[in-house]
């Protein structure tokens, strides 16, 4: 038997022993509940203001330190760590013995007691009563405690992601960052819902997928007995509302999208979608950049620290057209340039392109290799090929090969997406069936021809301007942290054999 798990398995046995001893003694070591008058962190706030007051408190024992009839414990909550002083003389009979010497690291315990200092001025509770709220059988991470900081932590980012339990409890400051997650995610609401857009909700199984260049998740519902899909995108279903009559539309929603996985991509993902009637590519650009600079000053981040960059909020974002940055940065106007052209250019740059790219997709495989990781000053990059852009309107100004979209970089990653939506629906047939032709010839990921949403489109619909954005990634920006992983509590990972 491998050594960890024997020693594991030893651990184990020895509380089990420890459990069956405090029921014995009459105690449950798993209870309903525990009312709080206070937290671990409001107590060390209020610090010698709260001296002599009595409280009662909960949390997990990170730490201990027996010694005969006494003890020094520390107990965690979500707010952070206190210490409990245990003597044999100050509990009610017997509980020292029933109770306080099979208490283990790991155990969740209420107390209540008399705020008091230490000699050496820390902040306790000395405790008058202690009850356990559960037992912890399966033991922690390897973690000790000197001089108030950690050592031996949990971390393993892949044990962090695979056991986030574990994970949270060895690295509270983890929880700050998805207590901060949750608070961006309201203040993208709060902006919207001031903005008198309305949030709704479309379906997560679809039967045909679309509104996005990506391939699907297949599930099968036995009643129906039919094939669906889980959605890429909500563009399609939240277009129909537009056309419905909605003018101001919004949606934070799950997508799930069936591609590779790195430090910026999750199949799983959170995305936010809204789209305004009446309004324009040029709307969306104002409203995106108001949305996102008034959450960074939400949370104190007007400027952010990220991937050795400082990146500012509070400046005005750059805007700049595709071409444009392509000849800055492969160092020759593409604009004229044709597909065997382009191919050409990549043999002679030593870069590598798939023999079946279309023009639009070509450029756009030059732009992700030596554009983005240059972007890292929030940028609006407009002019877009329509080969890759089948649900955006095509150029006001008359270029019939380019249309009114942009997306949004900061720090090399695309964080937003938005069309001037394309509301023809004879046009967006043509669009759909070419893309449906490219399906055939192998492309995985084109759109796919959704005759509902056509049809729809053929009751009139208005001009709409539409934007989506990768929530995961907005917050990974504004909290500073370099990987999906980092922001997401539970992400999609290979499975252990």
């Amino acid at each position: 038997m491998d050594k960890d798990k024997k020693n594991l398995q030893q651990i184990m046995s020895h509380r089990l022993e420890k459990l069956k001893k405090i029921k014995k003694s009459g105690h449950n070591p798993y209870a309903y509940n525990y009312e709080r008058t206070h937290q671990a962190g409001e107590i060390i706030t209020l610090a010698e203001t709260v001296v002599g007051l009595n409280v009662r408190i909960a949390g997990r024992i990170v730490s201990q330190r027996k010694m005969g009839k006494a003890s020094f414990i520390h107990i965690q909550d979500m707010s952070g760590k206190i210490q409990i002083y245990l003597k044999d003389d100050l509990l009610p009979l017997n509980i020292y013995d029933d109770i306080v010497r099979s208490l283990d690291l790991g155990d969740v315990i209420g107390c209540s007691g008399e705020v008091f200092l230490t000699k050496t001025e820390e902040i306790s509770i000395k405790a008058d009563k202690i009850v356990l709220l559960a037992k912890n059988i399966r033991p922690l991470p390897n973690l000790k405690e000197k001089g108030g900081d950690t050592f031996n932590a949990f971390d393993d980012k892949e044990l962090r992601y695979r056991h986030r339990q574990l994970d949270l409890i060895a690295n509270p400051e983890i929880i700050n960052i998805f207590t901060q997650r949750s608070y961006i995610i309201s203040s993208i609401r709060s902006f919207l819902d001031k903005n008198k857009f309305i949030e709704v909700e479309t379906p997560v199984l679809q039967p045909i997928y679309g509104g996005a260049s990506a391939r699907p998740f297949i599930t099968h519902h036995n009643s129906l007995d039919q094939k669906l899909f889980l959605r890429i995108a909500d563009e399609l279903y939240l277009k129909r509302l537009i056309i419905g009559g909605f003018d101001k539309v919004y949606e934070i929603a799950k997508n799930f999208r069936n591609e590779g996985m790195d430090r910026n991509h999750n199949p799983e993902f959170t995305s936010l979608e809204f789209y305004e009637a009446y309004a324009d590519l040029y709307k969306m650009m104002d409203l995106t950049e108001c949305l996102l600079k008034d959450v960074a000053s939400k949370i104190g981040a007007t400027s952010v620290s990220f991937s050795n960059y400082d990146i500012a909020f509070n400046k005005p974002f750059k805007k700049q057209s595709m071409f444009d940055l392509l000849e800055e940065y492969v160092g020759i106007d593409m604009q004229t340039m044709e597909l065997p052209q382009l191919y050409d250019l990549a043999e002679k740059k030593s870069f590598s392109l798939q023999s079946d790219l279309n023009y639009g997709q070509a450029l756009d495989k030059f732009f992700g290799e030596f554009v983005e990781p240059n972007l890292i000053e929030p940028t609006f990059v407009t002019d877009y090929p329509k080969a890759i852009s089948p649900l955006a309107k095509e150029s006001r100004d008359g270029r019939v090969d380019i249309v009114e979209r942009f997306e949004l970089f900061i720090a090399g990653m695309e964080i937003a997406n938005s069309f001037s939506e394309l509301n023809d629906p004879f046009e967006q047939r043509i669009r759909l069936e070419e893309q449906v032709r490219l399906k055939e010839l192998g492309d995985e990921e084109a759109h796919q021809l959704d005759e509902n949403y056509i049809q729809a489109m053929e009751a009139g619909m208005p001009p709409t301007g539409g934007v989506g954005i990768g929530v995961d990634r907005i917050v990974m920006l504004l909290l500073g942290q370099e990987s999906i992983k980092d922001v997401i509590l539970f992400p999609a990972l290979r499975k252990v054999e």
